[in-house]
């Protein structure tokens, strides 16, 4: 069984990260899933959370939201709607972000405008999170 698989990180404007990882923590929506090499194969929509995955003994954070991946035993792909790094995370503007998100939580009327709002406070916090590890 091979030691690593390939990784791709693709948003709508450009390709983020190609290449060979050993393990991958992904957030689908349902909860994380973690990822070896010869994984049975899937598609999952993603959630907002963080991505993690370690190449050559280190491991990278980025911040994801929405979005899918489809793993195969050799290959992962996350197609997101948007992927950050932890240098390109505006941390203030993060946390300006999760208070407004935790302040509409209050007058969210029905349950979609509950999952909406829940929704901004999982990706603002994993913003927050993915930043603080850099």
């Amino acid at each position: 069984m091979p030691d690593t698989f390939q990784l791709e990180i693709v948003t709508p404007e450009k390709m983020v990260v190609r290449e060979a990882a050993e393990e991958a923590q992904i957030p689908g929506r349902n909860g994380y899933l973690g990822i070896l090499p010869g994984h049975a194969p899937l598609i999952t929509e993603l959630g907002a959370g963080e991505i993690s995955f370690r190449s050559g003994g280190q491991t990278r954070r980025f911040s994801v939201a929405w979005g899918f991946a489809e793993v195969l035993p050799d290959k992962v792909t996350v197609l997101a709607e948007t992927v950050e790094r932890a240098e390109e995370i505006d941390v203030a503007r993060a946390q300006q972000s999760l208070s407004r998100a935790e302040d509409s939580l209050k007058s969210a009327q029905s349950e979609e405008d509950f999952s909406n709002v829940l929704g901004k406070i999982r990706a603002a916090q994993a913003r927050i999170d993915v930043a603080q590890h850099k």
